[in-house]
């Protein structure tokens, strides 16, 4: 198996930002969320067990799953969320274990908000860990979403706390700066990084 490092942090973190530079630095990117996507596409068993619990509604007219109505289900409903859960969480897995499987850089990068929360941190030798004040986590998700401050606020109470995650972190980075700091910081990683899995393998 390839050596994994886990990046996670709360929403509006700088996520994206991180994994895009280290995936122009030629490391495969294996995200969570994209991973989450792909198991309720349309003809995937999990689309139609979801539909058939929360009703035929909780589908868009072209036959895709309406997320927000999903997100707000669940959100009201910690029952639901934990059946939703159940029925998703393996499936992601199993999605995420193929893309590492198959991937064909030095190390590959497993992307997951829910990284620690879900157990995922055990498919990783490393947990990096995108820290971000929650002044700024909060004043980034609103800006970037459209959402209000206090459907951000549900979010970030839903998610680890900061920390929590800092506690799990082997490596951090602080992303309150430029993107030309943030790619410095990547862009050391990628070197340690390097090292480490080639003493790995």
């Amino acid at each position: 198996m390839t050596f994994v490092v886990g990046v996670t942090g709360g929403i509006g973190s700088g996520k994206t930002a991180v994994s895009d530079r280290f995936a122009e630095l030629g490391i495969v990117v294996v995200d969570a969320d994209v991973a989450s996507r792909v198991i309720v596409e349309p003809g995937r068993p999990a689309l139609a067990k979801i539909a058939e619990h929360f009703g035929s509604d909780i589908l868009q007219t072209d036959g895709t799953l309406d997320r927000a109505k999903l997100r707000t289900a669940v959100f009201k409903d910690p029952a639901e969320r934990k059946w939703l859960e159940a029925l998703t969480h393996p499936l992601i897995r199993e999605e995420i274990l193929s893309g590492l499987r198959n991937a064909t850089s030095p190390y590959a990068l497993l992307v997951s908000p829910l990284l620690v929360e879900s157990g995922q941190n055990q498919l990783t030798q490393r947990v990096l860990v995108v820290d971000v004040p929650e002044e700024l986590q909060l004043e980034r998700t609103v800006n970037r979403d459209n959402n209000s401050p206090d459907q951000v606020k549900a979010i970030m109470a839903a998610q680890a706390s900061r920390q929590q995650r800092l506690d799990s972190a082997d490596d951090v980075i602080v992303n309150d700066g430029s993107l030309e700091q943030l790619h410095q910081q990547v862009d050391t990683l990628h070197q340690k990084y390097l090292e480490m899995s080639s003493q790995d393998s």
